[in-house]
């Protein structure tokens, strides 16, 4: 009988995508994937590591994995996997963990799935992880996520991520657009392009080959596919003539997440960011004069060391009049091995606290700000296949959730909507669906 799999994600959309094709190349070889709670044989656990949180997440991902199927075979992969191999290999219940640049082979290395006397732990120096492994996720959601990139050559003073993924490297335009096409066959209608560092595409073999924004060029001709979502992006590598071209493409949506982390000058360099407010400043300026209705979405960290009360405020006053849509808020936590961690004039967890729920709420304004005004705008949605008291819900172009009576031809099709009203949990409610499938 095949052995059943079950796997489960931790973090990022990256790790979505490479999740989803490591499963493939399980039904690959007969394996059946199955959900995490109908006792699998073996449970892969892809894990984070951006913040403390993740790692404890992992933890008791472990041990309801143990609880479901005491005799499971419980492999740890990901970014927690590469930077803690051995403390992970320590959890009670784990077999084995693999690093950064052996988990694309873990059927291969791993043999059957056969437990042994203790954990075994396959996790070489991240040095050795040079190869990109192509990935994108298929039937977990309206949307696939397709990597493009991996790893990062930027060094913030806050990050593990280069420690945990590697240097930057890219795959290739022609085999991306191999990849677009393979999932426009599947009748997919939004790709998310993502990665480590997005923006850095075009690196292959130590040496920068090809360019972002001409894959992005590129892409804008797949055909079947209906919209490109860019999922993130560093200010500094958001070029004026990427903007532009978003700005009158065929395909990609007027929707950025452009990260800043912090609006003080004084913290971005202690952080060792590529760029200071006023160039974020300028991109935002940029987006808004060629797309007015464009949805901005901001990442910012609060509590770094250092960071005093006037610094917090720079950022928030910074942010409160900037004309972007949402923000993502992280409350600075110390990882080890960074340079921050190593830093003076740390920031009591219960001023980041207080900070971070300064920002939270400010992003909950900013979010209904946004959305009151698209009201009465007719736009296209995509339905989602999440379905939640007899409601649907979807996204118009520019990352404005709205929810409609449930309809099951709906899923998974453009049609265009008329922005009603926002509902009592801010959701923005539609009327007048039309009947027909809109494409290109």
């Amino acid at each position: 009988m095949n052995k059943k799999v079950a796997f489960y994600t931790l973090g990022c959309k990256l790790n979505f995508s490479e999740t989803s094709s490591i499963s493939r190349m399980f039904e690959d070889r007969g394996y059946e994937k199955v959900d995490f709670q109908a006792n699998p044989d073996i449970f892969i656990i892809n894990t984070c590591s951006v913040t403390e949180n993740a790692d404890k997440k992992c933890k008791k991902v472990v041990k309801e994995a143990k609880k479901i199927n005491p005799d499971a075979f419980v492999t740890i992969i990901g970014c927690y996997a590469q930077l803690k191999p051995k403390e992970i290999s320590e959890i009670k219940g784990v077999d084995a963990v693999l690093g950064a640049a052996e988990k694309f082979q873990l059927i291969d290395k791993l043999d059957g799935f056969t437990k042994k006397d203790k954990p075994q732990v396959l996790a070489s120096d991240i040095k050795e992880a040079k190869s990109f492994n192509n990935a994108f996720s298929i039937n977990d959601r309206t949307r696939t996520f397709l990597k493009v990139q991996d790893g990062c050559n930027y060094h913030c003073a806050f990050c593990t991520i280069p420690l945990a993924r590697g240097k930057s490297r890219s795959d290739t335009i022609e085999n991306i657009l191999k990849s677009a096409k393979q999932i426009a066959s599947e009748d997919v209608k939004e790709i998310v392009l993502t990665g480590v560092n997005t923006g850095d595409f075009g690196i292959q073999d130590g040496k920068r080959k090809e360019r972002f924004v001409d894959l992005v060029k590129e892409l804008d001709n797949v055909e079947g596919i209906e919209r490109f979502r860019i999922s993130s992006i560093e200010p500094n590598l958001l070029t004026n003539e990427i903007i532009e071209f978003v700005s009158q493409s065929k395909r990609f949506v007027p929707h950025f997440h452009v990260p800043l982390q912090s609006g003080s000058n004084k913290i971005l360099r202690k952080m060792r960011r590529r760029y200071l407010r006023e160039l974020y400043e300028d991109r935002v300026v940029k987006i808004k004069q060629l797309m007015p209705q464009c949805c901005i979405g901001v990442d910012v960290i609060v509590g770094f060391p250092g960071e005093t009360d006037e610094d917090f405020l720079d950022t928030y006053h910074f942010l409160k009049e900037l004309p972007v849509s949402y923000l993502h808020v992280f409350t600075y936590s110390e990882r080890p091995n960074t340079d921050a961690d190593e830093m003076d004039e740390v920031v009591p967890m219960k001023v980041r606290n207080e900070r971070s729920k300064m920002l939270r709420s400010l992003s909950e304004k900013k979010k209904r700000a946004f959305y009151e005004e698209n009201l009465g705008r007719e736009e296209v949605v995509l339905f989602e296949k999440d379905i939640h008291d007899g409601l649907m819900e979807g996204f118009t172009d520019n990352y404005v959730r709205v929810v409609a009576k449930y309809d099951p031809i709906l899923i998974n099709e453009l049609k265009k909507v008329k922005l009603s009203n926002l509902n009592a949990e801010g959701l923005m409610e539609v009327t007048e669906v039309e009947t027909e499938v809109l494409q290109h």
